[in-house]
């Protein structure tokens, strides 16, 4: 039955710029997934260790403020160095279960100096192997204040029973050619991921679906105020401003036909379980195909730079 397949979506909180806690209840994550038999589990943008909401709250824009640059720090500090081996409890379970996973990290890479972070999505498959690592190409508005923009590189797809898997990051979900890029090599099941809220998920979640001919699952975090530990620095200046909720979720998915098939979820921690059918897939192409018999290439042709930026080369 390779055409069916059992997909978890996560939708939790981080302990909030907490690595190692966080990373706990990732692994409960996948193992709870796995007692229902998931094949595919996917978690929200940055949820290791948490998206930066301190920015919004405590002036972040405002020129070389001590409180930034000590969050800044703590959020370094806490960041996902996957040649470190910061990953490999995730891996190990993945090969244990026989599960794919999108992970939405923190990552501060070595390969660019190992002191500025990006916010990656990583994509390991069932035999726990880390396949891809996409870096957010733009982050967005006052994210610019903490995260450095990535590469191409990150731009594939991969496959997964019958279905051809890839992902995104939150509002780059909305740039168009990313998402061509997708459609080109062969994507039908569509990954977005965010820090949370249906503001984010309640539209370009069926747009995508309908526009690609694909099942599109959109994953998002939950945050509140109560998810701030104790020990978070400055945290008296955070919740001075911090609403009740932060991020209230909103994941969902909705099937090649652009109609939904599980509807935003709002305020609810846990697993969202659902088996979709890849048939589908080629039944809402036999109409439209962007990349295939709907598409003109002698007109309109996207070139896509995948190399894995870097500030210098080292020759010898």
């Amino acid at each position: 039955m390779n055409n069916l397949l059992k997909v978890a979506l996560a939708q939790i909180a981080p302990v909030w710029l907490n690595k190692q806690a966080t990373l706990k209840k990732v692994e409960n994550a996948i193992t709870e997934a796995s007692k229902e038999g998931s094949e595919l589990i996917v978690f929200g943008e940055g949820l290791l260790p948490g998206y930066p909401f301190w920015l919004a709250l405590t002036g972040g824009a405002e020129w070389d403020k001590k409180v930034n640059k000590e969050l800044h720090a703590h959020y370094v500090k806490n960041a996902v160095t996957i040649e470190k081996g910061d990953l490999e409890p995730v891996c190990k379970l993945a090969k244990q279960h026989k599960m794919a996973v999108y992970l939405g990290i923190i990552e501060r890479p070595l390969d660019r100096g190992g002191h500025s972070v990006y916010a990656s999505l990583v994509y390991i498959d069932q035999e726990g192997m880390i396949q891809s690592v996409h870096r957010k190409l733009q982050p967005t508005y006052d994210e610019r204040l903490t995260w450095a923009p990535g590469d191409g590189n990150g731009l594939q797809v991969h496959p997964l029973k019958d279905f051809t898997v890839g992902g995104l990051n939150c509002w780059e979900n909305w740039m168009p050619l990313p998402r061509a890029a997708l459609y080109g090599l062969g994507e039908n099941l569509h990954i977005a991921v965010w820090p949370g809220g249906d503001h984010n998920t309640k539209d370009i979640t069926r747009f995508i679906a309908r526009e690609s001919r694909s099942y599109v699952i959109s994953v998002s975090s939950l945050m509140t105020r109560a998810d701030f530990p104790n020990n978070t620095p400055h945290l008296d200046k955070i919740l001075e401003n911090a609403p009740d909720v932060l991020a209230n979720g909103g994941s969902c998915i909705a099937g090649p036909n652009g109609e939904w098939i599980i509807e935003p979820v709002l305020h609810q921690a846990g697993l969202i379980v659902e088996t979709i059918d890849f048939s589908r897939v080629l039944e809402e192409r036999q109409n439209f195909d962007p990349v295939g018999h709907y598409s003109r290439p002698d007109v309109t042709k996207l070139t896509v730079n995948r190399a894995r930026q870097s500030t210098v080369d080292f020759n010898g």
